[in-house]
């Protein structure tokens, strides 16, 4: 059938690195953009789960759609080997979702040795990854008819939660590197977004208490509930589409409305 729309929302031969893939949002977004025709490269820390996940997109779409790898994001010679791999594998690079994560408690009143060891740690893996990720895949980005990068950021960057600095600190530079590498790269026609979840099911949640989640629910968020990360994954994966072409240097909240409710 005959579209009368210009642009499309195919991903069909588009290929994708997905950082923290292995569980969580980020393996909710491997799967997605499998399902709507892209290769994928799926990144995680541990070996096993990351099998898992690219044994289940081949299991659904064939050995040649998915490829794995278990690396520490904090090397930067092991991103630029996921970035060399990858093309190897595929032909190219179209698309880079930055989404490896790690919360870390730290307060101010800890000793040195203490709050230093989480404040390197979480901004290594949540900020400084993210841009040494897109510098090993940049050449490759610039030569795509559609080049996209999406930064996993946090509604910690817009409120704040008592002891956890660190997080925040990170998920607010990546809002800021969104922005700054959205008006630098434009003019390659690579458009570069943010997502900000609220609060998801993931295993960085999964030890609270369900009665917990519940009564922070109904008190904060406007749905009345925790999100799932495949919700959060249909936001990142949009902005990935071809169409999403005019889309560039925006932070998207998905949180149901948790950081405009005043009541």
């Amino acid at each position: 059938m005959t579209r009368l729309s210009k642009l499309s929302r195919s991903l069909v031969g588009k290929t994708a690195i997905v950082t923290g893939a292995a569980s969580g949002m980020g393996r909710a977004t491997a799967f997605l953009l499998a399902d709507e025709g892209a290769n994928v490269a799926v990144v995680d820390l541990d070996q096993a789960k990351v099998d898992a996940v690219v044994q289940a997109i081949q299991n659904e779409y064939g050995p040649q759609r998915a490829i794995g790898f278990a690396v520490d994001v904090r090397h930067t010679e092991q991103l630029q080997s996921v970035v060399d791999k990858t093309v190897s594998a595929f032909g190219s690079l179209d698309i880079v979702i930055n989404n490896a994560g790690i919360s870390l408690s730290s307060p101010a009143n800890s000793s040195n040795d203490d709050f230093l060891s989480a404040w390197d740690t979480t901004l290594a893996i949540n900020l400084s990854a993210y841009v040494h990720l897109v510098r090993a895949a940049l050449p490759h980005l610039k030569q795509s008819s559609s080049g996209r990068i999406v930064n996993v950021a946090s509604t910690e960057s817009i409120v704040a939660t008592p002891t956890l600095s660190a997080y925040s600190a990170s998920k607010s530079g990546v809002t800021g590197l969104t922005r700054s590498l959205a008006v630098e790269l434009g003019k390659d026609g690579i458009t570069v977004n943010c997502i900000c979840p609220g609060p998801i099911n993931t295993g960085m949640t999964e030890a609270i208490p369900s009665d917990m989640k519940s009564k922070y629910a109904q008190r904060h968020v406007s749905l009345r509930r925790y999100g799932e990360p495949e919700e959060v994954a249909h936001m990142t994966v949009s902005l990935c589409m071809p169409a999403m072409s005019f889309v560039t240097g925006a932070s998207i909240v998905v949180d149901g409305g948790m950081t405009i409710r005043h009541t």
